[in-house]
């Protein structure tokens, strides 16, 4: 197998704020892996808060010695073998991973999901994000946002309120809320979560910030609504210090390294009685088609990263009328674009 790789840019529609900063671009790195004349494509997305970066994923890249594996169907075995190269990593790790089911998936000429043994479904919606900005901002976005069903609203500012009065002035839709560890007092937070839930919001992810999990279980064992993980999660080796302090997670590829990875973290969740949430960062359709795959096992699913970016460089996974429509094609079913 020859292992090729490129560092890239994300560029972003619009400015894109959370409760911890503000972006217009998200770099990357993007992954392609050939054997016999076979291409997988993968991704690493690297958005401020992870702990990776270009130069860390291609550093890693570099020391990955695929000459040496024969047979990329033995995928178990070269995934170990590779996630041995050095610990941590998880991003880069994932942008291998995704692209080698890929390749395995075209050289079986199956699906993804069916290469899982994941069953479709007809209810499998995934949100549309608003991140925090103006109310006529904000307007203009669920306008565009016509075709979700749900809306998933980036909160922990100082006017968390005016945001979501700003939105239930225009839709009736429902809401996922993100406070992206915005709110630091659990008394506050109990009473947002209160309002928020008279609101038509069914869940809140991340409120408090991610190491302060004893307060984040009194929030849980009170709140009227599912409280979620993010940002305290990064690999499945975190899943057991959530029990009884969140009420789900949302599990992502950059996070957990990968497809198999996150398969491994749907199943450890569900033992844990852990609701699941299949998430992203801002990615090209590559990585959101891979994490379509696994979509029909979430509870809940937000997988809209590409359609906040203007230069995707892959086709893949469609969004039609806030269904998320998996391909049929073989391994993910993304096409590269010429750009």
């Amino acid at each position: 197998m020859q292992l090729k790789f490129y560092p890239y840019t994300l560029r972003l529609k619009k400015r894109f704020t959370i409760s911890t900063h503000s972006r217009l671009t998200t770099p990357a790195v993007i992954v392609e892996i050939e054997h016999d004349g076979v291409t997988g494509y993968g991704e690493a997305s690297l958005p401020p808060y992870l702990d990776e970066d270009q130069q860390s994923v291609i550093s890693f890249l570099n020391k990955v010695n695929l000459n040496q594996f024969n047979n990329p169907i033995d995928l178990d075995s070269v995934i170990q073998k590779i996630n041995e190269t050095e610990l941590g990593n998880n991003v880069a790790k994932a942008a291998i991973n995704i692209a080698l089911h890929d390749l395995v998936g075209k050289m079986l000429d199956v699906p993804l999901y069916r290469y899982l043994n994941i069953l479709k479904k007809d209810d499998n919606f995934s949100s549309y994000t608003l991140s925090i900005s103006d109310p006529k901002s904000l307007k203009e976005r669920i306008k565009e946002s016509s075709k979700y069903k749900f809306l998933k609203v980036k909160l922990g500012s100082k006017d968390d309120k005016k945001i979501i009065k700003t939105i239930r002035s225009v839709t009736s839709k429902l809401l996922f809320v993100d406070v992206n560890q915005g709110w630091s007092d659990k008394y506050f937070a109990l009473d947002m979560i209160g309002w928020l839930k008279d609101q038509n919001v069914i869940l809140i992810e991340q409120p408090l910030p991610k190491e302060n999990l004893k307060d984040t279980s009194w929030l849980t064992e009170r709140s009227p609504l599912p409280v979620i993980a993010d940002e305290t999660i990064k690999g499945f080796n975190d899943l057991h210090k959530i029990k009884n302090v969140y009420s789900g997670v949302n599990i992502k590829l950059m996070k957990a390294g990968g497809i198999n990875q996150a398969y491994k973290m749907i199943q450890k969740s569900r033992e844990l009685n852990l609701k699941v949430m299949i998430g992203c960062m801002t990615e090209t359709s590559c990585a959101i088609t891979a994490a379509s795959h696994l979509s029909p096992l979430a509870d809940w699913v937000d997988l809209d990263g590409a359609e906040l970016i203007s230069n995707d460089l892959f086709s893949g996974m469609k969004i039609i009328d806030g269904k998320i429509v998996i391909p049929e094609s073989p391994g993910l079913g993304v096409n590269k674009l010429t750009n």
